[in-house]
């Protein structure tokens, strides 16, 4: 099945979304679809306040621009309201255990909980002693948001997404990990192209592998021949320190005109933002009118309406 004959069902049997391992096909689509709609409704002006009255919290260890307005702006748009809690005022599992924290918020009524932070197991913990819906906005194993805003954009560019090729290049790193789960759920191609000791996390790369086609190889030319997209992301994540033996292995690995002529001629360029020019990515190829990484960033918005409405929106 591909999503382009999917028929939306308006639910998901989930209450969480923590990462994408127990997410089925199904539920992507679902995600994909209320996404779309809610997305043609914002850009018609048309009212879609299907969150009225609902509240969401959002806990943030790590800066952000693109996580934290498109969650306020969303929850806005559906008719909620956000209160934001960070880190320096809440010390989530220092000055308190996440246990306490997570029965205080469901005394008060919050309804869900976006938290982007370092620890998985502090969203996994959140989720277990709380009553409302956790999102996981980023963490250092996953962002799942990112993933699945990025493979609505291929939908979108394309009209379908089985057999469509993704080529990631660069360090593993947590979006690659959403990215191949969520690709081999939904019938894509993933290559990861990584340098030897920076491949992605092998138990998420075996566990994607046996949901649907990934690779993972150090060879450029085999990931970027024929590919229908291109991805590549920081070389050093949020809060690693610079380190001059990892720059140099991941150099040869920068995204440019030449990888992009490996290519085939209608492929994509996308990063999840913010970007390192002249690192990860050339100016003329994230620049370029091949370049879709502003979409990115927009269906960050309608894809996080989409979880929220699925997950909070229930009785």
């Amino acid at each position: 099945m591909d999503v382009s004959n999917y028929k939306p069902k308006g639910r998901i049997e989930h209450k969480h979304l923590l990462n994408l391992l127990d997410y089925s096909e199904s539920d992507i689509f679902e995600i994909l679809h209320l996404a779309q709609s809610l997305k043609a409704a914002q850009h018609k002006g048309k009212k879609h306040e299907f969150l009225k009255g609902k509240t969401l919290a959002m806990i943030f260890s790590k800066p952000s621009t693109r996580t934290r307005v498109s969650f306020e702006m969303g929850i806005r748009q559906l008719g909620g309201h956000s209160l934001f809690l960070p880190y320096n005022d809440i010390r989530l599992g220092h000055d308190e255990t996440i246990h306490d924290t997570a029965h205080v918020l469901s005394r008060y009524g919050i309804d869900g909980v976006a938290i982007r932070t370092f620890k998985q197991s502090d969203v996994e913990d959140l989720a277990k002693h709380g009553s409302f819906s956790v999102i996981n906005g980023l963490t250092d194993d996953f962002h799942p948001c990112q993933a699945l805003a990025d493979i609505m954009t291929v939908m979108e560019r394309f009209g379908h997404l089985s057999g469509v090729k993704l080529a990631y290049f660069g360090d593993g790193n947590n979006v690659v990990n959403s990215l191949m789960l969520a690709g081999a759920k939904v019938g894509m191609k993933v290559v990861v192209c990584s340098p030897n000791g920076y491949a992605p996390n092998p138990e998420i790369t075996a566990a994607a592998q046996k949901m649907g086609d990934v690779t993972v190889t150090d060879n450029v030319e085999e990931a970027a021949t024929d590919a229908d997209a291109l991805y590549t992301d920081v070389f050093f994540s949020m809060g690693q320190a610079r380190n001059p033996e990892k720059e140099k292995a991941l150099a040869p690995y920068q995204v440019n005109s030449h990888v992009m002529s490996m290519a085939k001629q209608e492929a994509v360029f996308m990063h999840c933002l913010p970007a390192h020019r002249g690192e990860e990515v050339t100016d003329d190829v994230i620049d370029s009118p091949r370049s879709v990484v502003f979409e990115e960033a927009e269906n960050r918005l309608h894809v996080q309406k989409a979880i929220m409405c699925l997950l909070m929106g229930k009785k």
